[in-house]
């Protein structure tokens, strides 16, 4: 009885082990290894905290505005000199509830893997000198923008950006009803890590950490390779 307890117990852990060393050889099997040579003059890029990643794209230019989309009336205070925008995805309730680390709890961390909430889109406005030395910046040709823009877009409900009111973590920043559920699979990293890799960027092919997404990037706060 013991043993067969003890082995019950140990399948999370394999279970675990098993998803991390999944998820950390496909590291090694990127996607899009040797991207088409194209003229890549826009500058996106890709924030992380070390834990959950962003993509940052100019506010205006390139044939889009995004304070079309994201209204500045949806922010508490817009900084009206802003001149990108950082885009993450997430499961609602850990979202909304959980501005900090010292705000999670075990419920909530159980119930975004379970996938039983829906989604929101976190969108802060940013100036450059805010977020440029703690990104990893990734050059786009305008085809690459403009995939990468379409499957922003296509993460919105019908399109149509619809905010959660009276929900901020700061006066730059919104909360966004956004389509599907996170979950173990689909996490706020795949998000991120599947735009990129259909705009054609090098990256993991699965990418539920954060290391799938900035392994094959250059290094924050440096300017990289135009095939990357």
């Amino acid at each position: 009885m013991w043993r067969l307890l003890l082995c019950v117990a140990m399948v999370p852990v394999i279970a675990a082990l098993a998803y991390v060393a999944i998820a950390s050889a496909l590291m090694f099997w990127p996607a899009n290894a040797t991207p088409p040579a194209e003229d890549r003059a826009i500058e996106a890029w890709v924030l992380s905290n070390g834990v959950h990643t962003d993509i940052v794209l100019p506010l205006r230019g390139h044939g889009t505005d995004w304070s079309q989309t994201f209204l500045p009336a949806d922010f508490r205070a817009a900084p009206p000199d802003a001149d990108y925008i950082a885009i993450g995805w997430g499961d609602r309730d850990f979202y909304l509830y959980t501005p900090t680390w010292a705000d999670l709890t075990v419920k909530r961390a159980l119930g975004a893997l379970a996938g039983i909430h829906s989604a929101v889109l976190h969108v802060t406005y940013l100036r450059r000198a805010e977020f440029e030395k703690l990104a990893h910046r990734v050059p786009l040709s305008q085809r690459q923008y403009d995939v990468l823009r379409d499957y922003v877009r296509a993460s919105l409900p019908q399109g149509r950006a619809a905010p959660v009111a009276g929900v901020h973590y700061a006066a730059n920043d919104a909360f966004y009803e956004a389509e599907g559920r996170y979950s173990m699979v689909e996490t706020c990293n795949n998000w991120t890590g599947r735009g990129l890799r259909l705009a054609g960027v090098t990256v993991s092919r699965w990418s539920p950490f954060d290391f799938n997404v900035v392994r094959h990037l250059p290094p924050r706060g440096v300017a990289g390779s135009p095939g990357r």
